[in-house]
């Protein structure tokens, strides 16, 4: 899958991991380094430079929470918000690349959860 993502993401300047982090903020902004990590199943130590390099590249900003300091939140900036409008064709592009419909997908997931379960 991440093979398929590659040339789509590539145009957007992301890797696979960092528009996972892209989707997880697009759709709530401002959570803790620890919630996009249970949300991603990924440690700190994994996100933590994922996160760095993309603050270096003005997708998001990174501060200390005012009521406890070990708890590191992290935004968009308003370059990272723009960039979902370009990024909203990713997902149409991936199935159409896959040639199969929208609703084979909705039923592999619902399997696949069921399995996870």
């Amino acid at each position: 899958m991440m093979k398929m993502y590659r040339p789509m993401l590539a145009e957007l300047n992301l890797t696979y991991p960092q528009y996972l982090v892209m989707l997880v903020l697009w759709e709530e902004d401002g959570l803790s380094v620890s919630e996009i990590g249970e949300r991603l199943s990924l440690d700190s130590g994994t996100l933590t430079p994922l996160l760095k390099r993309m603050q270096t590249a003005n997708l998001l900003e990174r501060k200390r929470a005012k009521d406890d300091e070990r708890v590191v939140i992290v935004q968009l900036t308003s370059f990272g918000k723009k960039m979902q409008t370009k990024a909203r064709s990713v997902p149409e592009k991936l199935f159409c690349q896959m040639g199969i419909s929208i609703s084979e997908i909705v039923s592999l997931k619902s399997t696949l959860d069921r399995l996870g379960a």
